[in-house]
């Protein structure tokens, strides 16, 4: 009895000691790529694809890189969001993919798909379609500021900008295209200060990061009057929640997630209504509209809880527009402003 305690003891601690002596696999680094061209393979399948199903239905899918040739596949019955489908979540299937030999497959039981060369083939039982790759645009993309109004980015340089902790001059930079780009220094904010109601217009494109997850994933900000944070976020395929794109952070989910895959121009048009004050005291939340790549995603949402996380506090002062620097290198352009009357 003696010697098999000791042979076992001498067995589990021979185990002990293996399992320590084992390398840890090596944890890969989040990449960002700002450039489509140097984004990798898994970059040539995700994206957005259209098509007709069975009986002539409208069909759309999201296709979302995980990283390392891993794809999460979203289906949905009626169309694209934004273009055909209700918002109903029984239209909706998930399915995971997998890259090998210059294909993606995925399915299950009832569906079969395989996706390469920029169309996705299904099979249901004894019937086939496809979709093909879409790139859409937003319908505000490149909108030139009307008379009057105050341009804040139009690729030429940073003078409308500070940093938002008040130094000078602004940290991010002025990319030879004429993009701006967020360079690490910490937010941003502009010189213009806004005391009353205005639109607000802002294009950015999100890189492609994908091994990264969550907030981490492309992450800015766009703050009304230096206190509502309108999320940025690689939101692409996901819920759409408070904390994503199109979304006021923690306070208004948007009514349907707009995100368009990295690399690709993205737009918020905004009209804001700031709180109003007597005698020191607010008697009116502040409220904003927001469409976002031109689909409307927050009807005239109104802040009871005040301002944003991060934001600064609410009263009568004038207050700038503040872009958040997260560590992502995001990139915009074509800012500007119309105040109203």
């Amino acid at each position: 009895m003696r010697k098999l305690l000791s042979a076992l003891l001498l067995f589990t601690f021979a185990v002990a000691v293996s399992a320590q002596d084992k390398p840890k696999p090596e944890k890969k680094p989040i990449e960002s790529f700002t450039e489509s061209g140097k984004a990798g393979p898994d970059f040539t399948f995700q994206g957005e694809y259209t098509g007709e199903g069975p009986g002539e239905q409208k069909v759309g899918a999201q296709v979302i890189a995980d990283g390392d040739g891993a794809f999460t596949i979203k289906g949905f019955r009626g169309g694209l969001p934004g273009d055909g489908w209700d918002g109903e979540a029984d239209k909706v299937k998930v399915f995971k993919g997998k890259l090998e030999d210059g294909k993606v497959t995925f399915g299950d039981d009832d569906h079969k798909a395989i996706i390469a060369a920029g169309k996705i083939s299904v099979s249901v039982g004894d019937r086939t379609f496809e979709l093909k790759k879409a790139t859409r645009k937003s319908s505000t993309e490149g909108m030139k500021a009307p008379e009057g109004a105050i341009v804040m980015f139009d690729g030429k340089n940073l003078d409308a900008w500070t940093k938002a902790d008040g130094k000078t001059p602004a940290s991010w930079t002025v990319r030879d295209d004429g993009v701006m780009q967020v360079k690490g220094g910490g937010d941003i904010l502009s010189k213009q200060k806004f005391s009353g109601p205005f639109t607000l217009h802002v294009e950015f494109m999100l890189p492609f990061m994908p091994r990264a997850r969550g907030q981490g994933r492309a992450n800015s900000g766009v703050y009304l009057q230096n206190r509502y944070e309108l999320q940025v976020l690689d939101s692409f395929g996901l819920k759409g929640l408070n904390n994503e794109a199109g979304g006021f952070y923690q306070e208004h989910d948007p009514k349907v997630n707009m995100c368009y895959p990295p690399l690709q121009w993205q737009t918020y048009d905004i009209d804001f209504t700031p709180a109003k004050f007597e005698n020191g005291k607010k008697t009116v939340n502040a409220r904003a509209t927001v469409k976002h790549n031109g689909v409307l995603v927050q009807d005239n949402v109104e802040f009871k809880k005040g301002p944003t996380p991060g934001g600064v506090g609410e009263d009568e002062s004038a207050q700038g527009i503040r872009l958040q620097d997260h560590g992502n290198p995001m990139m915009f352009r074509n800012i500007w402003a119309a105040e109203k009357k």
